[in-house]
C-alpha cells in the first residue's frame, strides 16, 4: 500500500499479514481524491474514515493536508495500526477504537466528509441501515458527502442522497450528497 499524493507522496505502508483488511486499491483512491478534490477544499475539511482497517484513506487525507481526521474501527490490532503508523509519520489522527455504529449513534459531531469501507460481507440491509443512521443524525454537514466503498455486486442507488456510483474492478464507491 502507499500513499498517492501530498507531503508523503510515494511513502508505501506495509501492513503486517495478522491485519486482516483490504486496502483500497491504488486506481480507486486515486480516483476517489480526484472527485473530492474537485468538490472540497481537503485541508479545510473535517473526514471520518469509517470501518478505517489499515489506515490507507486517512494517511492519504492527511498527506493532502486534512487536518481533522477521525478513523474508527472496532478491530484493536488496526487501531493499534493506525496509532502506531500515525506516530511515525506525524500525522494527526483521532483513531477511535469501537463499533462504527456504537459510534454513530453516540457521537455528537458533523464532517464534511464521511468514508466509509464496511466489510464486504454487508448485506444490502447492513449498507440501508449504515446510511439512515448517517443521515438521520446528521452527522454530515451541509454541502457534504458519504463515500461509501462496497462490492460490486451490491447497489446503493435506490439510497436516499444518492448520486453517483464508480466502479473499479470488483469494487464500487458510492457518493450521496447533502
Amino acid at each position: 500500500m502507499r500513499i498517492i499524493s501530498g507531503t508523503h507522496k510515494g511513502r508505501k505502508i506495509h501492513i503486517p499479514n495478522n491485519l486482516s483488511v483490504r486496502p483500497t486499491t491504488d486506481m480507486s483512491k486515486e480516483s476517489l481524491m480526484n472527485i473530492l478534490n474537485s468538490e472540497y477544499e481537503i485541508s479545510s475539511n473535517k473526514i471520518i474514515d469509517l470501518f478505517s482497517g489499515s489506515g490507507n484513506i486517512s494517511y492519504e487525507f492527511c498527506s493532502r493536508g486534512c487536518k481533522e481526521i477521525t478513523a474508527v474501527d472496532v478491530n484493536l490490532k488496526c487501531v493499534n495500526f493506525i496509532r502506531k503508523k500515525s506516530t511515525e509519520l506525524r500525522l494527526n489522527i483521532n483513531v477511535i477504537k469501537q463499533d462504527v455504529f456504537i459510534f454513530l449513534k453516540k457521537t455528537k459531531l458533523k464532517y464534511d466528509i464521511i468514508f466509509s469501507d464496511p466489510p464486504y460481507q454487508f448485506k444490502l440491509n447492513d449498507y440501508e441501515r449504515l446510511i439512515n443512521v448517517i443521515l438521520k443524525k446528521r452527522i454530515i454537514n451541509k454541502g457534504g458527502c458519504l463515500v461509501i466503498e462496497h462490492s460490486k455486486n451490491i447497489s446503493l442507488k435506490d439510497q436516499e442522497n444518492y448520486c453517483e456510483s464508480r466502479n473499479y474492478g470488483g469494487c464500487c464507491i458510492s457518493f450521496f450528497y447533502v
